[in-house]
């Protein structure tokens, strides 16, 4: 859509019958707990809990509902479940496809009953509710008071003020009898810090180069520039498929889906909120709904004819909502959804090990289970530790939500014909019966709002970002672009350990191991650890004249009435729009091939491997814009980077001046992170021509 701008720019079950549980695994737990001979679980306290906000112990009293044990399994079940996990996903072998219930994960692969008797026994012992004992045989849900944690984990929880909010939290890690250090990884979370949503309202933005057109994204433009077109019209458009968003809140309105869905030519959507294992309805959370509402106006643009169902659960005095309603999902009777979204996330170091652990096991399940998850990987370049922030002050790290081997990380671009200025050769100036006007592919950039760009920055005339005369301690970097808001990546640095300096990588943090499809592939480092994003699409949010326009009521939350032109709608970036529009991508891979495939991961990185070899491909380079080749799965993106400023001393180049860039290195111009031929952590292996990936998909 073309306009006119100024710019450029909870109720649980019972216990899970012993017989279900932990068929083939041995004990772990050879002797009776004591809680005079406990270890240390590192890696379990927030960054926010500190002395500067800390305001003394809670009353032992404090309801603390709903906190979640998670169990390790033996290692040989461990490594056959991985064994068995691989043949899933190998074409030929007699388990390609054959997806495992939840009860048949936990009979399998699950923790043995008599370990988690033992647990379960202690629990109780100390004053402890036990809810459910979930049927993977990995996750015991227990319920109890502040003074039953201090006194079972050897942890206080206290009252913390940040910010303009109320807090609590354990100021030191939890622990847990030394019987159980095999069995137990932890308590996945004793704070009530929440993740963000990883969207960003629509900004105005002013380059020296003043006075151009915002070509804003809307459905038609969606369906022309990664070509969703030819799906539609050959009726795979999600038809008999579920996409599930992942939410700890409700939408605003569901008026707001029809109006947007009518006002841009889409059918009337099949489209319900659930609240999965009977879990607490959480109603409206001013602000998360608009994030609600946009992850299901989306997925239902890339799938106009799936199933859109919002899962939600209350966030609990410890636990994320999202988290809970994926776990009831993928433990219930019966066959799960088998595509779901996350847009929210948290970095790895202030998730915390156990919380990192609780993803991997959550999202490993679900793979097992045939579920595709998709989780947008950050809005904050290669410091996800610094989200929503001015300037990255943690150094480099990325979110334990999206760093996980078994989801698909999805990344954030934007459009860089404002930049070349041919905005005309891909952009019509009037707009169609539904507002679309974007006329063909068009070459993209890395999402990248801060003054450390190299593009934003040479656009404005300055050589460089950094220094005394760089880009960002110029009076106009400083006045609009200071800002983390770009597409996220990076490296896992601390999906385990804990960090000695707060809220960065540092001290034992460990990332998670690289994965056997990712390892070896054109432009994915050596590194030895998991790397994100894996695929990216638009998400920008204005800083080139281009953003997503969705239908969002709530004024409280920064919404505005759609009505009229939607030039007057709300509009914002991020990758939480990147994520819903890949999971209808997916919609429609499951429709086309009449399965479901659990993890995408080894199939979007074979299918590339394929179309970039060992030197990358000239024809679906992205920078060739229109005249990329018609057989592109992937487009290359290879101009521009998602660097941003910084201050400090973690992964900050800063010769002189106030504010430097994210960088590998201290002493020299090392961007984090720039984009490259094949893999980058900029925009992982590129986005996506939809009807070629579909018709691509084994």
């Amino acid at each position: 859509m073309t306009l006119l701008a100024v710019g450029i720019g909870a109720t649980f079950a019972a216990h899970a019958d012993a017989a279900t549980i932990g068929l083939l695994s041995k004990p772990l737990v050879s002797h009776p707990a004591n809680d005079n001979d406990r270890v240390t679980v590192e890696g379990n306290v927030s960054p926010n809990a500190t002395a500067e906000n800390d305001r003394g112990l809670a009353q032992d009293s404090l309801a603390l509902e709903h906190m979640q044990l998670l169990l390790k399994r033996p290692a040989d079940r461990e490594a056959a479940l991985q064994a068995f996990m691989q043949q899933q996903q190998t074409k030929g072998s007699p388990n390609y496809r054959k997806w495992l219930t939840a009860d048949e994960f936990g009979q399998q692969y699950g923790v043995s009953q008599l370990d988690i008797d033992a647990v379960t026994g202690w629990l109780t012992s100390h004053g402890f509710t036990v809810n459910r004992v979930y049927p993977s045989g990995t996750m015991i849900d227990f319920s109890g008071n502040a003074g039953a944690v201090r006194r079972a984990f050897n942890t206080e929880i206290h009252h913390l003020h940040v910010g303009d909010s109320d807090h609590i939290a354990n100021m030191t890690d939890p622990q847990i009898p030394a019987a159980f250090a095999a069995v137990v990884a932890g308590v996945v979370s004793l704070n009530d810090f929440r993740p963000h949503t990883n969207s960003k309202p629509r900004a105005d933005y002013t380059f020296t180069s003043s006075g151009s057109t915002y070509q804003a994204v809307v459905p038609a433009d969606l369906a022309k520039i990664y070509n969703f077109t030819p799906l539609f019209n050959a009726g795979i458009n999600g038809a008999g498929q579920t996409i599930v968003l992942i939410e700890d809140t409700n939408v605003y309105s569901t008026a707001d889906i029809t109006t947007f869905r009518s006002t841009f030519g889409l059918p009337a959507a099949t489209f319900t909120q659930v609240h999965p294992g009977s879990c607490t309805n959480p109603g409206v959370i001013t602000g998360n709904d608009g994030e609600a509402e946009l992850d299901v106006e989306w997925a239902g643009a890339a799938a106009p004819g799936a199933t859109l169902e919002l899962a939600s659960c209350a966030d609990t005095s410890t636990t994320f909502g999202g988290l809970i309603a994926i776990q009831n999902l993928i433990n219930a009777s019966g066959t799960p959804p088998a595509i779901m979204s996350v847009s929210y996330g948290e970095c790895e170091a202030a998730n915390g090990a156990t919380a990192n652990a609780a993803y991997i096991s959550t999202y490993q399940q679900a793979a097992a289970e045939g579920v595709s998850v998709y989780v947008s990987s950050g809005d904050e370049g290669a410091a996800s530790c610094d989200a929503n922030q001015t300037k990255a002050t943690h150094g480099i790290g990325v979110s334990g939500f999206a760093s996980t081997p078994y989801n698909v990380a999805v990344g954030g671009t934007d459009f860089g014909d404002t930049y070349a200025g041919t905005n005309s050769t891909y952009w019509s100036s009037t707009n169609g019966s539904t507002y679309g006007s974007a006329l063909s592919y068009i070459n993209e950039i890395p999402w990248n709002d801060s003054c450390a760009s190299v593009l934003i920055s040479g656009k404005s005339g300055y050589s460089t970002p950094y220094g005394t005369s760089g880009f960002c301690n110029s009076a106009t970097g400083k006045a609009y672009y200071l800002t983390t808001a770009s597409g996220s990546g990076g490296p896992s640095g601390c999906a385990s350990g804990s960090a000695t300096t707060s809220g960065v990588v540092s001290g034992t943090c460990k990332g998670t191991a690289k994965p056997s499809w990712q390892s070896g592939f054109l432009g994915n480092p050596a590194d030895g650890v998991r790397d994100i994003p894996d695929v990216s699409l638009f998400a920008a949010n204005g800083v080139w004249g281009h953003y997503y326009v969705y239908c969002y009521t709530n004024t409280a939350g920064g919404g505005v009435a759609c009505t009229g032109a939607p030039s007057a709608w709300a509009g914002a970036g991020g990758t939480s729009f990147a994520s819903p529009i890949m999971a209808g991508i997916q919609a429609l891979v499951n429709q086309k091939i009449g399965a479901s495939v659990g993890n995408p991961n080894p199939t979007l990185y074979s299918l590339a491997k394929t179309e970039y070899g060992t030197s990358g491909s000239t024809s679906c380079n992205s920078s060739n814009g229109n005249g990329v080749g018609s057989g592109c799965v992937f487009y290359d993106v290879t101009q521009g980077d998602m660097d941003v400023n910084c201050t400090g001393t973690h992964n900050c180049y800063r010769p002189s001046g106030t504010y430097g860039v994210l960088s590998t290195s201290n002493s020299s111009y090392a961007k984090a992170y720039g984009t490259g031929t094949g893999w980058d952590f900029a925009t992982g292996i590129g986005t996506v021509n939809a009807a070629n990936l579909v018709n691509a998909w084994p």
